[in-house]
């Protein structure tokens, strides 16, 4: 008698995102991006009002103004109502798209982030793309090669701009590649996104003057990163008996390298490039304030300085709404790349 086990058809594999543990795995990882959420909504309502310093008293400028002028100010941005009673009114708004009314520019904080994201995502988007490349092209090759010379050059050069403060390379840069040292002149400008008066090509290309040393600044603290993080999952990899085998076969060093190491070391650096493209939306404040980039960076840096609350909580709740959507799509891609993630 044939067994059923014989005669049983065999069970094809599943793929990722078939059956009930895909589901169950995407339900927890929206939930906590949830909850995340709501924890930045009220930890930058809170955190923003220990800023010492009268917003109110901010906006005059130091002109001298009456209490009952202050007081209709108080009234007019609602800061003489309770604190929990503001605090329940900007939760409100915050979770229909409402951030409320900027005091210093007295427009919609949704108007100002959307007028200076443009601004954000060319100079940092530039940035994540040439740093990422380069973090990952010569991750794999120091890691493929570890211990040679190029390995001892690229891994100590990135360790040392990694460390490198960007507001202090930026001004270094500022220094010698914009105002000039000694004979060499200044090359770049030291500031702004145009100089004015430029249209059609002429002022792409004056934009793209401006881009280049607040982009190297990025370039050169953050590409470093990629490359350990890269280097170091590759070296984990390269023990493996897998690779082993494909060598057994024939193949060719470089197709075992990409074909078969790289794409089983991506997770960590897929984690890192979705963290580092959500900051791309939150900018880089200190870079972009040496450089006086009309970005969001900026923008947050002037709001401070108020301290413009409705301003400073909104930039403060785009930017880590940016961060937190961005993990949770790593979580989600992860599956696609290694099916016991999402079981």
């Amino acid at each position: 008698m044939v067994s059923d086990a014989v005669t049983a058809p065999v069970a094809r594999a599943r793929r990722p995102g078939t059956g009930t543990a895909y589901p169950r795995y995407v339900a927890a990882k929206v939930g906590g991006a949830a909850v995340s959420l709501l924890a930045v909504l009220v930890t930058g309502f809170f955190l923003f009002r220990l800023i010492p310093g009268d917003p109110v008293k901010t906006m005059t400028g130091g002109r001298p103004v009456s209490a009952a002028q202050l007081a209709a100010y108080r009234k007019e941005f609602g800061l003489d109502l309770p604190l929990w009673e503001q605090f329940t009114n900007y939760c409100g708004k915050a979770l229909t798209g409402d951030l409320g009314t900027s005091y210093q520019f007295r427009a919609p904080v949704i108007d100002k982030i959307t007028e200076a994201l443009p601004n954000t995502l060319l100079l940092t988007g530039t940035a994540f793309v040439l740093y990422t490349v380069l973090g990952m092209f010569l991750g794999t090759r120091t890691a493929w090669r570890s211990g040679g010379l190029g390995d001892r050059l690229n891994t100590g050069l990135a360790l040392t701009l990694y460390s490198v403060p960007s507001f202090w390379l930026g001004l270094l840069l500022i220094i010698v590649f914009g105002v000039g040292l000694g004979p060499v002149p200044g090359l770049f400008p030291t500031g702004g996104m145009e100089s004015g008066g430029e249209e059609g090509l002429a002022y792409v290309v004056d934009v793209a003057h401006h881009l280049v040393l607040p982009v190297l600044t990025l370039v050169a603290v953050e590409y470093g990163q990629t490359l350990l993080v890269t280097r170091s999952a590759l070296l984990d990899e390269m023990g493996s008996d897998y690779l082993t085998t494909a060598r057994a076969k024939g193949l060719r060093d470089d197709l075992v390298r990409r074909r078969h190491a790289v794409p089983n070391a991506l997770l960590p650096t897929v984690t890192l490039v979705f963290i580092n493209l959500g900051r791309t939306v939150a900018g880089v404040i200190l870079v972009e304030t040496v450089f006086s980039w009309p970005g969001l960076g900026g923008l947050f840096y002037q709001a401070l300085s108020v301290p413009d609350l409705p301003l400073v909580q909104g930039l403060f709740l785009f930017f880590a709404s940016a961060v937190i959507v961005m993990n949770t799509l790593a979580d989600l891609i992860y599956p696609l790349l290694d099916p016991r993630v999402g079981r």
